[in-house]
């Protein structure tokens, strides 16, 4: 078992060759990745010369944010993008607290290494969603 395998396995996620590769390409990007970025990647015919379908990928997202491998960052752009969520990193609420950055310019959003505190969170609210998203311009954009 390779090691992508053992991680989707160490969630309860059965390691499937689509999921394996949809997990790879998520874990190589550097910023979060739409839905139809990650639809535009695997449109090429598969080695059973099948095109994976929509609802695949559909399916398989939905399993990796419900077992807390990745998680979906709403930047305001009206398009859900997802990221591979901190694995080292579990709190109450399900998954790492942190800072997104969303670039104005060139439209990236990133997860940013800030932690937010549980502690910090009132305890008598319930929280259903976390949403934090700095907006700006990247180090990149800034000195073009």
């Amino acid at each position: 078992m390779n090691k992508t395998e053992k991680i989707l396995s160490s969630h309860g996620i059965r390691p499937t060759q689509m999921r394996s590769k949809i997990y790879r390409y998520l874990r190589r990007k550097q910023s979060a990745v739409s839905f139809s970025d990650l639809k535009k990647v695997f449109a090429e015919k598969s080695e059973t010369n099948k095109t994976a379908n929509r609802t695949t990928f559909y399916r398989n997202l939905k399993i990796f944010e419900e077992k807390g491998l990745i998680h979906q960052i709403n930047d305001g752009t009206g398009v859900a993008k997802f990221a591979i969520s901190d694995e080292n990193v579990k709190g109450k609420y399900g998954s790492d607290l942190h800072l997104h950055f969303h670039c104005t310019e060139c439209k990236k959003t990133i997860c940013l290494p800030n932690k937010i505190p549980e502690e910090s969170l009132p305890s008598d609210y319930k929280i259903n969603d976390v949403n934090l998203v700095l907006k700006g311009i990247c180090v990149k954009c800034k000195e073009k």
